[in-house]
């Protein structure tokens, strides 16, 4: 697997959004950067595959699970400098509204955990700030009823 650390170029990534039985699919970072924050799973765009195709082959590679990506509804990048100033990380990430189609989760690849979560356990996890201003975004949790982090 190709380093995402000192790219020479920025990286393309995906994310998914996964809905199911009113919880989402989270997954705890095993890597930088956001090593042990909690956030939606995906991960890098392989060349010759479009980024839908890239959410799904990311959410089962990292959970187990079977997703159908739908719609593209949340854009960021990040970028990270390392102390002496050189760009370690700089990703241009695409979060697409999945459908559930089948799988329990089951952490693999980047994941050191991965887990089904409701609205109202999300906000007593550790979770990555984009990952928080994206669920706060699409309604499923609610900044005003955030909880102290737990997790």
């Amino acid at each position: 697997m190709v380093s995402g650390q000192y790219p020479q170029q920025p990286v393309i990534a995906v994310g998914a959004v996964v809905l199911h039985q009113n919880r989402i699919l989270l997954i705890r970072r095993s890597k930088e950067p956001a090593r042990g924050e909690w956030a939606i799973p995906g991960g890098r765009v392989e060349l010759g595959e479009t980024m839908r195709e890239a959410a799904a082959r990311e959410v089962m590679e990292e959970t187990c699970v079977s997703i159908r990506p739908g719609e593209l509804i949340y854009f960021f990048e990040t970028i990270q400098p390392d102390p002496k100033g050189r760009i370690q990380f700089h990703y241009a990430i695409f979060d697409f509204r999945a459908e559930y189609l089948a799988g329990e989760p089951t952490p693999r690849d980047d994941a050191m955990d991965a887990r089904w979560v409701s609205a109202e356990d999300a906000d007593t996890y550790h979770l990555n700030t984009k990952t928080r201003d994206l669920l706060n975004r699409i309604g499923f949790i609610h900044e005003a009823d955030a909880k102290p982090v737990s997790r």
